[in-house]
């Protein structure tokens, strides 16, 4: 430990710590911009200066604490220095908060709003060319240089994809190589949108197209929630955790006009019972170990455009959005048809993947796509804002049915570890014909801060060795071992971004704030409340494959549900 004196008051800190780590300690408030705990501590934007005794200004997020160092953080000095740097940044930022999607969730105009910081007077960049189908999008002339997305996408999420270019007043962030985004080895797990502190990056914009469809009245919108998203949809819109209800959810997707609202939960139990169903067959067969889940778009682009050697382990499921999207329409295509109508199904996602998902020819039920149009969270609380619902005054309402109702077991879908705890519960129900204890399945130890966890099971007579990521250079870690032997397993579930679905790149934005584990918290919560927990014995389900599928890989079912992940490739 070493004392210092941190605005008047002596303190001790861990040796080693920085700066800025004391006077979070001591409830300091040091603004930061480029700051990101422990992948970019690079003080490029110099808004963190404090004052240290015989040293003057430096840079709190890493200057690390000495003993007898005396620092002042609230001086005039320190706060003129703070107000110049960021000025500086504003003179080379093209400022549209007005019109910005990120104008309520910005770090830079929050700061800039608190120190008088003043709109530039020269000339500002415009934005470089870029492709403005692909859902990941950028402008340039709004970036600060912070560095964050390239830290984010190369540490955490080994992609690569950002890298930067000249030095000092010169230098500018750019794609890796120059090449172009749609070639650059981008998951789109949205990770490096959810960490930049402008509106630099963004996920592609489908609110107008989506209001098209609710006014059209050719058209019959149809809307399905994922599970992560009930985790955190109402912090985008001034509601709680205890306000923010799944009943809640739906009643607002009614007000904002949707014809029909159906839960993606209840297609997260067609999943379990077509992947559960085919993981039994898989462990029966002489195929290469592991097989590995398929309901992460982000980390189905991952391995086809980084470790192709495994794609033809992927689960040959379908997401189960875009499950959900191949019953729609299919069961109730004739009867809009009847009412003159043509349906038009949107998913709202916490994933910018799904943008890409959604538009894959080859997962698409004959000439129709499954899902027409992806919201993420984001755009959702945007929508509805728009149409000025008022969230909070809604009257609780359930799902529509007969696709609204679901298990606890498809809710957690959305932490990491839910799909395969999920897959396990029916797996084991489905080998020995009783369903085993939840703790056997428990799957809650799986973080972002592992890079997996693992165990044996044993299920009837076979011993089931599996596995769990998240994060993409956790899932690397993995592969890597997997592929040298290091490791060895039978069933392995991958989600792209830390923490799973809850830390998804489509979520509502809290700088410098990771909140996938508040979120799997909620998630757990409500299947530990759940009346029904196996996916099997979701009785619409039963239904659903009495009336229309037959029984799981039925032919049916590898028409609507299935996919070969060899035949398409990113």
């Amino acid at each position: 430990m070493v004392t210092i004196t941190l605005n008047g008051r002596a303190v001790e800190v861990a040796e080693g710590s920085t700066l800025l780590e004391a006077a979070v300690a001591m409830g300091v408030n040091i603004p930061t911009l480029c700051y990101l705990k422990d992948l970019n501590c690079i003080g490029s934007c110099r808004v963190c200066l404090v004052e240290v005794e015989g040293q003057g200004l430096v840079t709190a997020c890493n200057t690390a604490a000495a003993e007898g160092m005396v620092v002042r953080t609230d001086t005039p000095q320190v706060a003129a220095a703070r107000r110049a740097n960021l000025q500086a940044i504003m003179d080379g930022h093209r400022a549209l908060c007005a019109t910005c999607v990120r104008q309520d969730t910005c770090a830079l105009r929050s700061l800039s709003s608190a120190f008088n910081v003043q709109d530039a007077d020269e000339a500002l960049p415009v934005p470089e060319p870029w492709d403005a189908d692909f859902p990941l999008q950028r402008d340039s002339s709004k970036c600060i240089k912070c560095m964050r997305c390239v830290a984010i996408c190369d540490k955490v999420q080994h992609c690569g994809v950002w890298d930067f270019t000249g030095v000092g007043p010169s230098m500018k962030v750019i794609v890796r190589d120059n090449l172009p985004i749609a070639d650059a080895g981008c998951a789109l797990c949205g990770q490096c949108i959810t960490h930049c502190p402008t509106g630099a990056l963004t996920a592609r914009d489908d609110v107008n197209r989506i209001m098209d469809a609710i006014l059209d009245p050719a058209v019959e919108t149809v809307v399905q929630v994922a599970p992560a998203v009930r985790a955190a949809w109402g912090e985008g819109v001034g509601l709680s955790r205890a306000e923010a209800t799944p009943g809640r959810l739906a009643a607002a997707l009614h007000a904002v006009g949707f014809d029909k609202v159906f839960d993606a939960d209840f297609a997260a139990d067609l999943t379990i019972m077509e992947e559960g169903s085919e993981f039994v067959e898989f462990l029966g067969s002489d195929k290469p170990r592991p097989m590995f889940t398929s309901c992460c778009p982000g980390w189905v682009r991952f391995v086809k455009l980084h470790y192709p050697q495994f794609t033809a382990q992927l689960s040959s499921a379908k997401s189960p959005h875009q499950m959900m999207g191949a019953v729609v329409k299919n069961t109730l295509a004739a009867e809009a048809a009847e009412a003159g109508k043509r349906l038009f199904v949107v998913s709202i996602m916490p994933c910018v993947a799904k943008k890409y998902e959604c538009d894959v020819p080859e997962l698409a039920t004959e000439a129709d796509a499954d899902v027409d149009a992806v919201l993420t969270v984001r755009e959702f609380n945007r929508l509805l804002r728009m149409v000025g619902v008022n969230c909070a005054n809604l009257t609780e309402t359930p799902f529509d049915n007969p696709l609204g109702l679901s298990t606890g077991a498809a809710t957690i879908f959305g932490r990491t570890g839910g799909v395969m705890e999920a897959a396990l519960r029916s797996a084991a129900f489905l080998i020995t014909g009783e369903n085993p204890d939840f703790s056997v399945c428990d799957t809650t130890d799986a973080t972002p801060e592992t890079p997996w966890i693992s165990r044996e099971l044993t299920v009837g007579d076979a011993t089931v060795r599996i596995a769990v990521a998240s994060g993409l250079e956790n899932t690397a870690k993995l592969l890597d071992a997997l592929e040298s032997g290091e490791a060895a397993f039978d069933f392995v579930e991958i989600m792209a971004c830390p923490g799973g679905c809850v830390g998804g790149g489509g979520q509502p934005i809290a700088f410098n704030c990771e909140l996938a584990s508040d979120r799997a918290g909620v998630l757990n919560r409500l299947d530990a409340d759940d009346t029904l927990r196996y996916s099997h014995e979701n009785p619409d389900i039963a239904q659903l494959y009495a009336d229309w599928i037959g029984e799981p890989l039925s032919h049916t079912a590898h028409e609507w549900l299935h996919t070969d992940q060899e035949t398409w490739q990113i």
